[in-house]
């Protein structure tokens, strides 16, 4: 099995410590922000990495190398970083087969082998970690829509009035098609290539899309409260 690793970006909300270093090579309880990533889904039975870089890429590449542990990597750059879509579009050529995508500044302490298990059983598409957030946090990422009987019926990006309150959380789990959508869809006003519009383009086209509720804990490192929280949590066990 794959594992793709998007850690392209350039991490402003942590700076100054992203100044002189990737966002990636940031440290939460002593250890960078990768190798955290790295040993979650090496412990999932990971293969091979695929690693998107882009800001300070070469740094990355020079504290890696060719290897994490016994797992081999392999990088890819995303120059502009347009987006996790985009992330996903540069390293269609490097990956064979279903792979399991977790963000590079993610910290998990949680069920993903549930969410192999489940888009392994279901031949699912797309499989998504999910959680409940307030209304509030909800219309500022990406929110999942559900039909009466609970199936996703689509995604969209930091809507104003939001048809849920379940949200992705970082972890995905994928089939080929997923690079089919990354082409398809239009750049957000933003600019960006949003992979939740590329979930929702697979839903539109009759693509299976499960989830699968957290149990434990993730935390997306952009502030010095995240990296303190994450930090307290890897403490605590």
């Amino acid at each position: 099995m794959y594992g793709v690793v998007p850690a392209a970006g350039e991490g402003t909300r942590l700076r100054p410590r992203t100044a002189s270093k990737p966002k990636g090579l940031v440290e939460v309880a002593g250890r960078p922000l990768l190798t955290h990533c790295f040993e979650t889904l090496r412990a999932l039975g990971v293969e091979r990495l695929v690693v998107v870089v882009g800001y300070r890429g070469d740094d990355i590449v020079a504290h890696y190398g060719d290897r994490f542990a016994d797992v081999p990597l392999t990088y890819v750059r995303q120059d502009e970083r347009t987006g996790l879509a985009d992330a996903l579009r540069t390293v269609e050529p490097h990956v064979d087969g279903d792979f399991v995508s977790m963000n590079g500044d993610n910290v998990c302490r949680a069920n993903l082998a549930a969410v192999v298990d489940r888009h392994r059983d279901r031949r699912a598409d797309a499989t998504l970690l999910v959680d409940r957030v307030s209304r509030e946090a909800a219309a500022n990422t990406g929110v999942l829509a559900f039909d009466d009987a609970g199936r996703v019926t689509g995604l969209v990006e930091k809507p104003a009035e939001p048809p849920s309150t379940t949200v992705p959380r970082g972890f995905f789990a994928f089939s080929p098609r997923v690079f089919e959508a990354c082409r398809a869809i239009d750049p957000a006003p933003t600019g960006e290539y949003e992979l939740t519009a590329a979930v929702d383009w697979l839903v539109s086209r009759g693509g299976r899309v499960e989830t699968v509720p957290l149990d434990g804990w993730c935390v997306n490192v952009n502030t010095e409260a995240d990296r303190r929280r994450a930090a307290a949590l890897l403490r605590d066990g």
